[in-house]
């Protein structure tokens, strides 16, 4: 009898080792990073990012903004490691040259400051990738979102993607169908595209991206239609901008979804989440946030959170950049 319980006891303490070893390994990285990872090395971090971002949104309410799409921008190529901050040399082409970058990412001058700043204050410490992550945190806040916190202790990459910033970010003219597979290429569901579309509550967008639905569209307001025409002409005007949130645009809350909700989303891929409440997989989700901007609001950190960790180099992965436009 005590052979064969020993026999059938063995197996089963193997099997719980390698499921214990496997769990840590998957739970390596996040392990890696922590809310408190700068306490002692640099202590005074957060809050000089805070104060920067904080400064340059008052100087003009469209960088926070600016600030949050950097962060979506570079966390959907290559994860986030501030690869979107590189410029191109002689012998390098980045993401700043990719189609959807190209004449319109902004706030890279932020996070310079950001940077010497903290060069100054702890020179070697802090990355670039996490200024960014903590950056669109702060922005969201500056303008009336809910705060989140951020695990800290990303590295810089050293290489950038032309290719994947081609191909990867969510483009502006992207049907419903083609919305759910770019986010969920990126694992977030179908509820959480939603939620991270949000993010459009806030900031400016270009006519040469919104021409085509306020001339051509069935599924808009026609007096919205008509007002956006008037700033965006058939022809010409290409850098005219509009607001995304025509109702509150610099204002982090929930008129996005009011405004869908209203056939009055500006861009179409904006519009595809709710069209014309025929019940389509995305409708409901925009009727809740439309009515309780409490739950958009932490559905959108969490949304957040999750985005910061998409891929994040640590360890002995890519470095920690003395200037956040080139490689050491």
């Amino acid at each position: 009898m005590a052979s064969s319980s020993l026999s059938l006891s063995f197996p089963c303490f193997k099997l719980k080792f390698w499921l214990t070893f496997i769990t840590c390994l998957i739970g390596l990285t996040s392990a890696q990073l922590s809310t408190k990872f700068y306490d002692k090395k640099c202590p005074k971090a957060l809050r000089i990012i805070n104060k920067a971002v904080g400064d340059a949104v008052n100087k003009e309410r469209r960088m926070g903004a600016s600030l949050l799409r950097l962060h979506f921008h570079d966390c959907f190529v290559q994860g986030c490691d501030g690869s979107v901050l590189l410029d191109d040399t002689a012998n390098f082409t980045g993401e700043k040259s990719s189609f959807p970058n190209r004449n319109s990412l902004r706030g890279f001058e932020v996070i310079d400051n950001i940077k010497s700043q903290l060069e100054s204050s702890c020179p070697g410490v802090v990355s670039c990738a996490d200024i960014v992550a903590v950056a669109a945190r702060d922005s969201v806040a500056a303008l009336g979102g809910q705060r989140w916190d951020v695990q800290l202790g990303r590295k810089d990459s050293t290489t950038a993607s032309l290719d994947e910033s081609n191909s990867d970010l969510p483009a502006p003219f992207l049907d419903l169908s083609g919305l759910i597979t770019a986010f969920a290429k990126k694992n977030f569901t179908t509820k959480e595209m939603v939620t991270l579309s949000g993010a459009h509550t806030i900031g400016l967008v270009r006519c040469s991206l919104f021409r085509a639905r306020v001339y051509n569209e069935t599924n808009i307001d026609p007096s919205f239609a008509a007002s956006m025409q008037a700033k965006c002409p058939f022809e010409g005007g290409d850098d005219n901008l509009s607001p995304f949130d025509s109702t509150t645009p610099f204002i982090f809350d929930n008129a996005y979804y009011k405004n869908l909700v209203k056939k009055k989303g500006l861009v179409h891929s904006d519009q595809q989440l709710f069209v014309n409440g025929s019940g389509g997989p995305t409708d409901s989700e925009v009727v809740t946030y439309s009515r309780n901007m409490g739950r958009f609001k932490k559905d959108f950190a969490d949304a957040m959170i999750k985005m910061s960790m998409l891929r994040p180099l640590t360890g002995s992965g890519g470095e920690i950049r003395k200037n956040c436009r080139v490689v050491n």
